[in-house]
């Protein structure tokens, strides 16, 4: 397949997962740009911030707009995260290639197996000040350092730590993916190499219509289905990147 195809059908598959599950598939967004797109490690993590913020914010407008969206306790959430994920935007280009793809390959298979968890269920309102910022600081980190929205880490935090509702805290991860991300992008600015705009552009496109596909497709099919399908996804795409960086 020619480079624009590829970059459609991967862009179509991340914004499905966003829009259905709050997150998971932009952790896929940077091994497609690396593998099969021919992007460094570098490019592909700026390119993915790129990416994930475009489409979870237009994610977070579909779920804004059907109610699904705590926007205190997301700002809340997010501004512990701004800082971090500024910070570790700006200090990913040192690390070395190999850390890089290794420490992204721990994040996917994590990601994974917090996927084939049974979704938590909601606890009581009540908001926990030092888990939250300590949740909301990690998750910025995870962006900034790998270009990955971590809504498979916000989502889980924000129903066990701040008593969410699973639809409501799908829809906030996203306000806090959309934060985050932006932060750790302004941060790149300039250093991101060369980002070839012909391939981030559809991807990023084919992305967003599926960020639409997929908030409706989550009204029809069980979440624990489409969770599993993208868990198994992502331990292949770990796997595959651990036997890269050892050989």
């Amino acid at each position: 397949m020619t480079p624009l195809v590829l970059a459609l059908v991967a862009g179509a598959v991340i914004g499905l997962s966003l829009g259905a599950l709050g997150g998971g598939g932009s952790v896929l967004a940077v091994p497609a740009l690396i593998y099969l797109l021919d992007f460094t490690p570098a490019a592909a993590t700026t390119a993915g911030l790129i990416i994930v913020t475009a489409t979870s914010a237009t994610a977070l407008y579909a779920h804004a707009r059907d109610g699904n969206l705590a926007w205190r306790t997301g700002a809340l959430f997010a501004a512990a995260g701004i800082a971090p994920a500024f910070l570790a935007g700006a200090g990913a280009g040192h690390l070395p290639e190999p850390i890089l793809t290794a420490a992204f390959a721990a994040v996917a298979a994590l990601a994974a197996l917090r996927m084939l968890r049974p979704s938590p269920a909601a606890l009581p309102a009540r908001i926990r000040p030092a888990k939250a910022a300590g949740a909301g600081a990690g998750l910025g980190t995870v962006t900034g350092l790998l270009g990955v929205g971590g809504g498979f880490l916000a989502v889980p935090a924000l129903v066990n730590v701040l008593g969410l509702r699973m639809r409501q805290a799908v829809g906030t991860s996203l306000l806090v993916i959309t934060v985050n991300s932006l932060a750790a992008l302004v941060a790149r600015t300039g250093t991101g190499g060369d980002l070839r705009w012909e391939v981030i552009a559809p991807f990023t496109g084919a992305a967003i219509l599926g960020a639409w596909d997929g908030k409706r497709l989550a009204a029809k099919l069980s979440g624990d289905t489409m969770q599993k399908i993208f868990a198994g996804v992502l331990l292949t795409v770990a796997a595959f990147m651990i036997v890269d960086v050892i050989t």
